[in-house]
């Protein structure tokens, strides 16, 4: 099978970069296939490049290769590293991006990228994601062991993603994005929302409360405000057809209720 290669960066599509990565990885393995997952997460947003990268990982066949690069730190003295799951192994800088994928499946090998001949000759303090991360991945996908890429790492930086709080009569949590379409995907999964399943729920976000929850978007009215379960099987605050987000005035760090009614 051909090696596949993931890539989610911020760096958009007008410039070059994320063409030149591809380059660079077609140049030391041209077999590779190249998949990109984005190039569309906001510029330095490590916590929206970690979270859009644990949504689609797991849809990925086994064997998959991922290069993360968000990377405000570029150039400084922050580690580049990859790691290896069992299933999929990732290569990345050290600053967070992988948190969330690698509470869900720890990480059974990860390495410090400190193996110069698997770097290109020359790395720029600017643009790692072609010097450092690219070749690192195409190496991984032509065949060499992930322990050849250097040093083993220890403990790696994680990001202190915001949990939703619990107990018996309420669920409090936040929206930790809001996608093209201006849905608020909160950080409250299907399996803590059933927690106070069996009663009659009331669901806040911000100062506004939500009237109902439906299974899909087109349950609801044109423009009307709802709550739902979407493609990660986390809680969603949506408009049929417009943007809860403009609707309600709000974004990343809303706080949302959910509460038996009294």
């Amino acid at each position: 099978m051909r090696a596949l290669i993931a890539l989610l960066t911020d760096f958009g599509t007008e410039d070059h970069y994320a063409g030149t990565m591809k380059g660079v990885i077609l140049g030391i393995c041209p077999d590779a296939t190249l998949v990109d997952i984005t190039h569309d997460i906001a510029p330095h947003d490590v916590m929206a490049g970690a979270l859009e990268l644990a949504a689609a990982y797991k849809y990925f066949p086994a064997g998959t290769i991922f290069v993360a690069v968000v990377d405000p730190g570029v150039g400084s003295a922050r580690r580049g590293f990859a790691a290896d799951t069992g299933d999929y192994r990732f290569v990345a800088p050290d600053n967070g991006v992988l948190t969330q994928v690698l509470r869900e499946t720890p990480a059974k090998k990860m390495v410090e990228l400190t193996e110069r001949r698997y770097a290109r000759p020359t790395v720029s303090r600017t643009f790692e994601g072609r010097d450092r991360f690219a070749p690192a991945a195409a190496w991984l996908a032509k065949g060499i062991e992930l322990t050849a890429l250097g040093r083993p790492a220890g403990t790696i930086h994680r990001l202190d993603l915001p949990q939703p709080a619990v107990d018996t009569e309420t669920i409090t949590g936040e929206v930790l994005r809001v996608d093209r379409f201006g849905n608020l995907i909160t950080n409250i999964d299907r399996k803590t929302f059933d927690k106070l399943a069996g009663a009659a729920l009331e669901i806040r976000v911000g100062s506004h409360q939500i009237a109902k929850v439906v299974s899909t978007y087109a349950d609801a009215p044109i423009g009307e405000v709802v709550a739902l379960f979407g493609s990660t099987d986390h809680l969603e605050i949506a408009a049929n057809g417009a943007s809860a987000a403009t609707a309600l005035d709000l974004g990343r760090a809303a706080p949302v209720h959910v509460a038996r009614r009294a």
